[in-house]
């Protein structure tokens, strides 16, 4: 099957004390190929334990995760990893960084630079290519993050939190700039928020996870991600549906939150 399988995944880490957390408990989930899943919870809901089990960075307790039939067991250029921050090589440049991967894997300059190139023009940084790393705005760096993923073609794009540190309308800019790739590059993304707007904006599905140990509480399917690909973000929150289901979604986790302040004052 092509595709994401997350296949009964459990997290248990041990801690030095002698104790355990139960960070993810039985997560079972399938992700077309194409796909656009954003993920919200409270926090210390396993939702960045889950992305970086998926990235391959930490090996489950227990379950299994497939990528088009093949099992994830560690990094690979299949699955891209775009971070809160851009995780970008502060000593290089924006062209340099781009590029990272196919030189990496052996290419030469003449076998990539077109590429990389159109991957530029495509994030709005084809006039900054020589520019550093530290000469760049949060959202611009966010684009080379982006643009740097891109280049290595993987099937799946992890996001936690990438556009999180960013103003509101740089934010908003960058929301725009996701669907736009989404639907261009036909590729899976998976991207892990705090904003249940953005959520709602950014996934044809949604997942809710529940506080620890992490599980999947909720879905939902929604039309606001195929409808942003074509309109102004802006008209796309005026939908009637909008709203309520914002409302809704934001009361659930609100009152998870609550749970887990009285389950922690009920400790002390």
């Amino acid at each position: 099957m092509t595709g994401l399988s997350i296949d009964r995944i459990s997290m248990r880490f041990e801690l030095p004390n002698g104790t355990a957390v139960q960070a993810l408990k039985d997560v079972s989930l399938k992700i077309a190929q194409g796909e656009i899943l954003t993920v919200l919870g409270p926090s210390g809901c396993g939702k960045s334990t889950l992305l970086n089990i998926v990235a391959g960075f930490l090996a489950p307790t227990s379950g299994k995760i497939t990528l088009n039939d093949t099992p994830v067991h560690g990094p690979s250029r299949e699955r891209g990893m775009v971070f809160q921050k851009g995780a970008l090589f502060e000593w290089m440049n924006v062209r340099d960084n781009v590029s990272f991967g196919p030189r990496m894997k052996g290419q030469k300059p003449k076998d990539y630079a077109e590429e990389v190139d159109h991957l530029l023009n495509v994030v709005g940084l084809r006039d900054f290519k020589e520019k550093a790393i530290y000469e760049l705005s949060g959202g611009m760096q966010q684009r080379v993050a982006l643009a740097r993923c891109l280049a290595n073609h993987p099937d799946v794009i992890l996001m936690d939190e990438p556009l999180g540190a960013l103003d509101a309308l740089t934010r908003e800019k960058m929301q725009s700039l996701v669907l736009k790739l989404w639907k261009e590059t036909g590729k899976t993304i998976i991207l892990i928020t705090h904003s249940v707007e953005e959520a709602l904006l950014l996934g044809e599905r949604l997942l809710v996870m529940a506080p620890r140990p992490g599980r999947i509480h909720s879905e939902y399917r929604l039309p606001f991600a195929d409808m942003g690909v074509a309109m102004d973000l802006r008209e796309v929150k005026k939908h009637p549906d909008f709203a309520p289901k914002r409302e809704e979604i934001l009361s659930l986790i609100w009152d998870m939150e609550e749970e887990i302040m009285g389950n922690a004052e009920a400790a002390v």
